[in-house]
């Protein structure tokens, strides 16, 4: 009688599968170049090829051939090559084939605690009841403190192997790891407001995301075993800006905070306006993707007449005012939407919701963290650190900003965008400042410093040197405020003007300027080029008649900035409403000695913003310009630590739209821009003055100040 015979799949996976000594020939630590700070390590396991790297848990591949496998719970595989000896040479991603991973030595084994997962709904003053997943290290018998993150975008997929992939240093250190769903998104019961206003605590039935906070922390000290009474916060974006309100009137146990690009003010400067502009994309964007309903939606702009995805710049040029983006949006009004048509001046519905106004003690320890190309909340740590400081009697704020866009100090990248800064500055970070923060105010006992932490109050990775500093407060004492003049002739100049001159341009509202390389896709979409827009070399637009450019002689030596960048610039405008964009930029040489070309003559911004011109009296008062009139605009275009190197150019540029990021002014002053009409948009010619009264400028914190006719 003859054998049953297998099926046919089982017998072609059993000639498939890799003998033992195969599969140890493809042992060892596999490196991308490109991104050579996070390599992958393949080794053997009961039989078996595992693979892991610093932020991910091993995993078992599943082998197709001897040199192909499957990666588990997705379409991917991995793919070797051998050299000569039969050694593994090479692996490569299916996902990625461009990127070849090649072997530069042994596996390398990580440390990976044994995370247990559980979930809980939590009872808040109110009766309402909050979803949340908690990780208990099981490895570690020793008292843990609690590391808590709250956030509007889910918890469902909270585990070991997102908490290693998401935080890999915190993930090693061992916390009781909390993720908490917020009022009314995913499993969280009532009702979500976005950017929630701080409640009155006087009265104790109120409630807002600080008392929320609280009444969690203290759930967590009497149901979860095992913790050693102390809770840190950390988050980025909107769960910063929830961290930082576990920092205002806080439970007694929370000892330390790292609120990481928070939006403190959604109208000031952070995600929804800035200085009065409306971000017409984000503001669309971003409240349909979180209140269509308590998940997420996707935005989608449509296709155009090829059938192609259309172009943002298209797709909002053509609706024209925010009321016709509602409009024909196919969705129901909005809560958030609703206050933008509302609510366009800086009220109390958006000054409730700023919460530097809040910020009048160091209540708990705080490393507020933030990135100097931040697309989305540039605006919040920095104002934070500054609203704090000087209430900081027990030196406990601290700053981190580096060249990070949103969250990016998690990534472990050399490169943002063309620019490569040559090293892995999000994994230093994370290493040596937020690792130890945390263990330091956690988990050392009280007067000691076994954790090592000796931030003394602000690092910062400053650009062109591509070095980190460290600061005893920010701007440092060498960062003096300096006067670039913006004189005739697009010069830029040190010295006070001594002759009268104008620069002007006609802004039109039909022909914007992109801020960004078309076309534009939606903000979160697969291939969005948002993430890194600030990076983008703006030549692509500075050769445009609509905008004015005036420019230093090439530097003769480094010129420093290291602090806070102001725009003062007089100008008039032909009609009764206007925007102002400042762009400060560094243009390399022609010639520039470096291995990527697309770097030669390449024009990177360091600073910019905008300011809506009816602002001028009062963020609370719209009123029209008078036109012909000299108007100063004064404003911030937030923090720098820069080098321009000897042999660069600076470069300032000034421009009155800026879309589709900011909706257009029609340049006519109407009551409402969210509801302007089609007509209501006219060019006007934009005059900038350089004269003794007018002297517009850009006030620089110079920190190596000398002879410039012999320095610059």
């Amino acid at each position: 009688m003859s054998a049953p015979k297998r099926p046919i799949a089982q017998a072609q996976a059993a000639a498939a599968a890799p003998i033992a000594a195969e599969l140890e020939a493809l042992t060892g630590e596999y490196t991308n170049p490109s991104n050579p700070d996070t390599p992958l390590s393949f080794y053997v396991h009961d039989g078996k090829l595992v693979a892991e790297s610093e932020r991910a848990v091993p995993f078992e591949l599943k082998p197709i051939s001897a040199l192909q496998f499957a990666i588990p719970d997705t379409k991917f595989t991995v793919t070797f090559t051998l050299d000569a000896s039969g050694r593994g040479a090479t692996s490569v991603l299916s996902g990625d084939p461009e990127n070849v991973f090649h072997r530069t030595g042994d596996p390398v084994h990580h440390l990976f605690h044994d995370y247990q997962r559980s979930e809980a709904m939590i009872p808040m003053r109110d009766g309402v009841k909050l979803h949340v997943v908690y990780l208990k290290p099981e490895d570690i018998s020793a008292p843990l403190p609690f590391l808590v993150q709250r956030t509007p975008y889910g918890c469902d997929d909270t585990n070991r192997k997102s908490f290693s992939a998401s935080r890999p240093e915190l993930a090693r250190e061992g916390y009781i790891y909390v993720c908490g769903d917020i009022r009314g998104r995913y499993k969280s019961e009532g009702e979500f407001i976005m950017s929630r206003p701080l409640a009155d605590h006087k009265d104790p039935k109120n409630i807002d995301e600080s008392t929320d906070t609280y009444d969690t922390v203290a759930w967590l000290l009497a149901s979860v075993t095992g913790n050693n009474g102390r809770a840190g916060f950390v988050g980025t974006s909107y769960p910063g800006f929830l961290a930082m309100m576990a920092g205002i009137d806080p439970h007694p146990a929370v000892k330390a905070i790292s609120p990481q690009a928070p939006m403190i003010d959604v109208w000031m400067g952070d995600d929804f306006f800035h200085n009065g502009a409306f971000r017409q994309t984000y503001g669309y964007d971003y409240v349909y993707g979180m209140e269509t309903n308590k998940e997420s939606a996707d935005v989608d702009y449509g296709k155009d007449k090829d059938g192609k995805p259309r172009d943002g710049f298209d797709y909002f040029l053509e609706r024209g005012s925010f009321q016709e983006d509602v409009k024909q949006s196919g969705s129901k009004l909005l809560p958030t939407w609703k206050l933008f048509l509302e609510h366009p001046a800086y009220d109390s519905v958006w000054s409730s919701r700023g919460v530097e106004h809040s910020l009048n003690t160091v209540a708990v320890p705080t490393l507020s963290v933030g990135g100097y190309y931040d697309q989305e909340d540039m605006y919040g740590p920095q104002i934070e650190y500054q609203s704090l400081e000087p209430h900081d009697t027990n030196h406990q704020n601290f700053l981190v900003l580096g060249p990070w866009r949103h969250g990016y100090w998690g990534s472990s990248s050399r490169r943002l965008g063309n620019v490569d800064y040559g090293e892995p500055i999000g994994k230093e970070f994370r290493a040596q400042i937020e690792a130890k923060f945390f263990a330091h105010y956690l988990k050392d006992e009280q007067g000691a410093n076994t954790s090592g932490f000796d931030l003394e109050d602000t690092a910062s990775f400053q650009t062109g040197s591509n070095t980190c500093k460290r600061y005893a407060h920010f701007p440092p004492k060498e960062s003096q405020p300096t006067s670039l003049h913006l004189q005739g002739e697009g010069k830029l100049t040190w010295t006070d003007p001594t002759a009268k001159a104008k620069t002007t341009y006609v802004s039109d509202p039909a022909n914007p300027v992109p801020y960004r390389h078309r076309p534009i896709q939606p903000t979160y979409s697969e291939g969005s080029q948002w993430f890194n827009w600030m990076t983008e070399d703006q030549r692509f637009v500075t050769d445009r008649k609509d905008l004015a450019v005036w420019k230093l002689p090439v530097l003769k030596k480094d010129m420093v900035l290291t602090g806070e960048v102001v725009a003062d610039i007089y100008a008039s405008t032909s009609g009764t409403d206007n925007d102002v964009v400042v762009k400060l930029i560094d243009q390399y040489p022609d010639d520039e000695p470096v291995a990527d070309p697309k770097m030669r003559g390449y024009q990177l911004m360091t600073n910019e913003e905008i300011f809506r011109g009816r602002y001028l009296s009062g963020f609370d008062k719209p009123t029209p310009l008078r036109s012909g009139s000299v108007h100063e605009y004064k404003y911030s275009l937030h923090d720098v630590d820069h080098v321009f190197k000897a042999g660069h150019t600076v470069v300032v540029e000034v421009q009155s739209t800026w879309f589709p990021l900011y909706d257009r002014s029609p340049q006519t002053f109407v009551p409402n821009i969210m509801t302007a009409k089609p007509e209501d948009y006219k060019p006007a010619t934009i005059t900038i003055y350089s004269d003794a009264e007018h002297d517009s400028t850009l006030q620089v914190p110079l920190v190596n100040p000398c002879d410039q006719i012999e320095c610059f």
